[in-house]
């Protein structure tokens, strides 16, 4: 494989481990990590914009694994040809050439000699 397409994992990975742990400290609650700073209720201070930071960096976070599986497909793929031979084309040997009108015994084959009727 390519060093383009190692980057381009090493990349997804750490993107995708930072997702997973996006995901992890969020709570559908309320709670997770937001209330751990404010407590559980978002109408304190701080809390909501902990919410908001956490909620768009996860959306930026599965965009930007998207992104960086299609530019891997795009740049790392091998283009291919649409008809593909499976087995070599057949070749045959050149006919002999020989100049036209020359009697040359290899490339031309030798008369049978002309027998006359018997008269009997």
């Amino acid at each position: 494989m390519g060093t383009i397409f190692t980057l381009f994992m090493v990349l997804i990975m750490i993107a995708s481990i930072l997702l997973i742990i996006m995901v992890m400290a969020q709570n559908p609650k309320g709670g997770g990590l937001s209330g751990t700073f404010g407590g559980t209720s978002s109408a304190q201070f701080g809390v909501q914009r902990t919410n908001d930071f956490m909620e768009k960096a996860t959306w930026t976070l599965g965009a930007i694994i998207v992104l960086l599986i299609l530019l891997s497909v795009v740049l790392t793929a091998k283009p291919s040809t649409a008809f593909k031979q499976t087995a070599p084309a057949r070749q045959e040997a050149p006919a002999p050439q020989t100049a036209p009108g020359t009697n040359n015994s290899v490339t031309m084959p030798i008369p049978a000699p002309a027998t006359a009727p018997a008269d009997k």
